[in-house]
C-alpha cells in the first residue's frame, strides 16, 4: 500500500469512538450549564409555584395515560361493545333496585335533595 492509502484507511469502530466522545463532551457541557442555572435559583421562593406546576404536570400525564388506555381499548374489536353492555346492565340493575316502587323512588329523591343541599347550599 502507498502512503496515501494508509492515511485514508479507517479502522472499524474508530469513527464511532470519536462520535461517542463528541457526544459525551457535548452532554457534559449541557449538564454543567443546567447545573449552573439551577444553582443560581433561590429555591425558597419557588415552593408554591413548583407545587402548582407539579400538580398540573401530574394531571397532564395522567390524562395522557388515560387517553392511551381508552384508545387501546377502543382498538380491540369486542371490548367497547362489551363495556357498553356492562354499563346498560349496571344501570338497569340499579334502576330496578332503586326505582321499582314509589317508596324507593321517593327515597332516591330524598337522597338527591340532601346531597344537593349539602353541596350547593
Amino acid at each position: 500500500m502507498t502512503e496515501l492509502e494508509t492515511k485514508t484507511e479507517v479502522t472499524p469502530g474508530s469513527g464511532s469512538a470519536e462520535a461517542e466522545s463528541d457526544i459525551s463532551a457535548r452532554l457534559s457541557e449541557i449538564v454543567s450549564k443546567i447545573n449552573t442555572s439551577l444553582d443560581a435559583i433561590d429555591w425558597s421562593q419557588v415552593g408554591k409555584f413548583a407545587k402548582a406546576s407539579g400538580i398540573i404536570l401530574a394531571v397532564i400525564v395522567a390524562q395522557i395515560l388515560i387517553k392511551g388506555v381508552i384508545d387501546t381499548i377502543n382498538l380491540l374489536p369486542v371490548v367497547p361493545g362489551l363495556l357498553e353492555l356492562l354499563g346498560l346492565v349496571i344501570v338497569g340493575r340499579w334502576s330496578w333496585q332503586n326505582l321499582s316502587t314509589s317508596e324507593k323512588r321517593s327515597a332516591v329523591m330524598t337522597r338527591v335533595q340532601t346531597l344537593r343541599q349539602e353541596y350547593l347550599g
